[in-house]
């Protein structure tokens, strides 16, 4: 009986020495993400920063090379490279993305199959051959290119390692907190945890697309192009699907009949663009 009661002792205080650790994690989590707050020089949106602009453009010098081996490498087409050059630049050139401290560099992947386009942290701006080829007018292409600039600018990457940091944080202290070594079944509130993880980040992603529409309207505007073309784009996407197939394009982007309606109020309210 004696030997019961020490064993049920020390499962309680192992328990109580858990629940403390967790709480250390989270609190350390905590103060680290808060304590990143900054404002953003170009939008002005006060944002929590984990990382400095240099580490931003070393990450994302550092992952463009797989990044465009994972979509067939770079484009052989140097007419078109250039064409993607000129109006990236232009659109880089003619509007506030020329006073933020990144160097941007755009590639035209030769990929034909998967519709898609994406930035990486520090001005590395990708779109694939068969997203290219579906473009009209060169307007359509400053779109695209205009919303992957806004993404950069906006800092969007550095955020969201930010809060990646956070919820790993957080998700740790609640397994360390809900995990009992004698009950294995107790593993499951950590995956409980872990999902709801994934859900912020999933609605921040699409903050951030609607966020990186708005702002593609205004480079573009800027730029000399009409930001109706933006329109153009989802048009075109909205209309590249094939069956149950969609373009990769929606797997890290909202629907884009959705998108329409808010790039309309965007152009509307032009005036509200970052200058």
């Amino acid at each position: 009986m004696v030997y019961r009661t020490s064993s049920r002792r020390r499962r309680s205080g192992s328990g109580w020495g858990r629940l403390i650790m967790a709480g250390l994690v989270a609190l350390v989590s905590l103060i680290s993400y808060f304590g990143s707050r900054q404002d953003n020089p170009v939008t002005g949106e006060t944002q929590y920063i984990g990382i400095t602009v240099d580490q931003e453009i070393a990450l994302g010098l550092q992952a463009a090379p797989q990044m465009a081996a994972e979509f067939g490498g770079l484009d052989p087409n140097q007419q078109d490279q250039a064409i993607v050059d000129q109006v990236g630049n232009l659109i880089v050139q003619s509007s506030p993305a020329g006073n933020s401290p990144y160097e941007f560099d755009f590639h035209l992947l030769e990929d034909d199959q998967a519709i898609n386009a994406f930035a990486l942290p520090g001005g590395q701006i990708f779109i694939t051959r068969a997203l290219y080829d579906q473009l009209g007018t060169e307007g359509e292409l400053a779109g695209v290119l205009g919303h992957e600039i806004g993404h950069v600018i906006a800092r969007h990457s550095a955020e969201h390692i930010a809060k990646a940091k956070l919820t790993e944080g957080l998700t740790g202290a609640a397994v360390l907190a809900t995990y009992d070594p004698n009950n294995p079944s107790s593993a499951s509130s950590a995956q409980v945890a872990a999902l709801i993880g994934q859900l912020i980040n999933l609605k921040f992603g699409r903050d951030d697309e609607l966020e990186s529409d708005f702002l593609g309207v205004c480079l573009i505007d800027d730029s000399g192009y009409d930001p109706n073309e933006l329109i153009g784009v989802m048009q075109v996407l909205a209309s590249s699907r094939q069956g149950n197939q969609p373009p990769e394009f929606f797997s890290t982007h909202p629907n884009p009949e959705s998108r329409i309606q808010r790039i309309q109020d965007a152009i509307q309210n032009i005036d509200a663009c970052p200058q």
